[in-house]
């Protein structure tokens, strides 16, 4: 049998197995967890972090070609070397800002999924 911290672990990890865990009767009135609850949690936090990859890859790329040619040397006609460093600056900030909101979305995503564990 697994005790502290160990057995914490596990159990929040949401794997009981049967030999390591002793089992608790459920408590009156309360239904017991589906496994089917886990899975949709891992999908949709699977599918958040594959949006959030393919953001970080081609938002900062796109954007830093896009403002390079449209925008620092077509509508502000400067050269070639100071578009670079421009255009450098802006693909700097929209990786921060895709990390910024994958933070914040992760971080709602994982309060949601506390809160909804709680009430059950």
């Amino acid at each position: 049998m697994l005790r502290g911290k160990a057995r914490l672990n596990v159990e929040w990890l949401g794997y009981s197995p049967g030999l390591l865990l002793e089992h608790k009767p459920l408590q009156a009135g309360r239904a017991q967890r589906s496994p089917r609850g886990n899975e949709s949690s891992l999908a949709s936090t699977l599918k958040t972090l594959l949006f959030f990859t393919a953001l970080m890859i081609t938002a900062p790329i796109g954007l830093y070609f896009t403002t390079k040619s449209y925008l620092f040397e077509g509508a502000f006609g400067m050269s070639n070397r100071d578009s670079y460093f421009y255009a450098a600056i802006v693909a700097v900030v929209a990786v921060h800002v895709v990390l910024a909101l994958f933070v914040y979305v992760a971080w709602n995503e994982g309060s949601r999924q506390w809160r909804e564990g709680k009430q059950d």
